[in-house]
């Protein structure tokens, strides 16, 4: 299971609670469409979307795709279908993720393709993003499958990049930025714009929806890439040290690669490039990670994206829609799971 190195910020859970109650309604519509989406006469289809939907995610995407058209008072039913293809988008991204990085862990259970295999979890994630572009087709706004198409050729490019970057020691923290804008951000950013175009609200307020969605989402993955290295692997769905042994590069290891002595270089050359790791490594590289405050300075870079988001929407007034999507950035950068 490997070291747990406690990052010390307490996660206050219930920062989530206002925008859960706040779009409980719409959420139960958007879920009844998850789930009357997932069916197939192809019986392996629903088996395997449903063991990932069904797994006990936040949806935290689609929550903020109905909190933001709240906040814009977006009238309707269309933007409950495009909170349910965000959902589908983002599961569909999982399935792919896990079979490119050979994952055994989602959510706490045994990842889809250690029960089907790689092929069944690439073409259910197929699925999904079908169903998903259906669901935009239907809500009839050409803005906003202009939004989701594009966010989804960004995630599919973010992967790529990532996969380019994957082993290589010398990536710079901006190349690093670009590929979590591109991979995590993009969709944060797309599903917190499309309520406000479904609305036809203004050019600002839409811009400023989308800015708090991109900041968020950048926040949030350099969160899950410090914790994994210092997060309670029991809380995180997934071995705490999945992303070292994957070889994959984070912030936290750019940041300890950039600070560290030549000794420590050729530690991370050896365990990342070369994907030579011995049993005792892992606990080398947090330790080589605290000596050189790796994870702390990936955590405070976390908090200024974070700052940014709430900063996006300083251009609406206060409301408890406005507290709740502030709450949601808090939950993001203090979260320990």
């Amino acid at each position: 299971m490997g070291v747990i190195v406690p990052i010390t910020e307490k996660v206050d859970e219930n920062r989530l609670d206002p925008i859960i109650r706040m779009v409980a309604s719409d959420m139960k519509r958007a879920n009844e469409i998850i789930l009357s989406r997932t069916g197939s006469d192809v019986a392996m289809i629903p088996e395997v979307a449903n063991h990932l939907i069904s797994s006990g995610g936040k949806r935290l995407r689609p929550m903020l795709t109905l909190a933001t058209a709240n906040l814009c008072s977006v009238k309707g039913e269309g933007y409950i279908k495009l909170a349910a293809a965000v959902e589908f988008m983002h599961t569909a991204t999982l399935l792919h993720d896990d079979v490119v990085d050979g994952s055994e862990m989602r959510r706490g259970k045994l990842a889809a393709r250690m029960l089907w295999g790689n092929e069944a979890s690439v073409l259910v994630g197929d699925f999904l993003l079908g169903q998903s572009f259906k669901m935009m087709v239907e809500v009839g706004s050409l803005a906003c499958l202009d939004i989701l198409s594009t966010a989804a050729t960004i995630i599919a490019e973010g992967e790529v990049m990532q996969l380019s970057a994957a082993k290589n020691t010398t990536t710079s923290e901006d190349d690093y930025l670009s590929v979590i804008r591109a991979k995590t951000a993009a969709l944060f950013a797309a599903a917190c714009e499309v309520g406000p175009i479904l609305g036809e609200r203004s050019k600002p307020e839409i811009a400023a929806c989308r800015s708090y969605g991109m900041n968020l989402g950048i926040a949030f993955q350099l969160m899950d890439d410090a914790l994994d290295y210092g997060g309670a692997s029991v809380k995180l769905g997934k071995n705490t040290g999945d992303d070292f042994r994957e070889g994959k590069i984070t912030l936290p290891v750019i940041l300890s690669f950039r600070r560290g002595t030549e000794q420590e270089r050729s530690f991370w050359q050896r365990c990342l490039e070369k994907g030579d790791i011995q049993p005792c490594d892992l606990e080398t590289a947090i330790a080589t990670m605290r000596r050189h405050k790796a994870l702390e300075a990936t955590v405070e870079r976390a908090k200024h994206y974070g700052a940014m988001a709430c900063d996006a929407l300083a251009l609406f007034p206060d409301s408890e829609q406005k507290s709740a999507l502030l709450d949601v950035v808090e939950f993001c950068i203090s979260r320990v799971h």
